[in-house]
């Protein structure tokens, strides 16, 4: 049996009309709407906000703060060696290109760390960003290579730029120096 464009319709009971309020007694929510008689919940506008306890003191302020949130705080991606020995084949080059590819990832966040669940072996070419010293053992009998991608601090890079900028300017303005 074939579909036909015309023939199409929703499935039994997953479309419902919208109730429409304020339209007499004989709908059962005619008069006050569904909302019953005076009060703050029944006026336009009206209701209390999200955590308000009426007028005494609410649970988010009766409980004290605790902690804080590194907002320096390193994200990892982490992979263990038996994804990589199920998803890679030995010789393989395994980076966060490559573990996005294979659907290991979707994203690598502030880098990718390797850690040393399961067993390893075959031969690969890891570089990520971090690695324990498990799966540095496990990855190095299996005879593979680990490298570790390093970023400059942005302090470092600054003062880079700086010198840079220095030198440019000494060459380019023999008298200032």
């Amino acid at each position: 049996m074939s579909i036909k464009l015309h023939e199409l319709k929703p499935a039994e009971g997953s479309r419902k009309n919208r109730n429409r309020v304020g339209r007499g007694i004989g709908s059962g929510n005619g008069k006050t709407s569904g909302r019953g008689h005076k009060g703050q919940k029944a006026r336009s506008g009206g209701g209390v906000r999200p955590g308000f306890e009426g007028g005494q003191m609410p649970i988010y302020r009766r409980l004290p703060k605790r902690g804080f949130k590194n907002i320096w705080a390193k994200k990892y991606a982490e992979v263990n060696v038996e994804t990589l020995e199920k998803k890679f084949e030995s010789g393989e080059t395994v980076d966060p290109v490559a573990l996005i590819e294979r659907g290991v990832l979707k994203n690598v966040l502030d880098g990718v760390r390797i850690l040393g669940n399961g067993e390893l072996t075959k031969k690969l070419t890891v570089v990520a960003n971090g690695c324990t010293k498990s799966a540095e053992e496990k990855i190095k009998a299996a005879g593979g290579t680990i490298e570790l991608i390093t970023k400059k601090a942005p302090a470092e890079e600054k003062s880079a730029d700086k010198a840079d900028k220095k030198v440019k300017v000494a060459k380019d303005n023999p008298e200032v120096s």
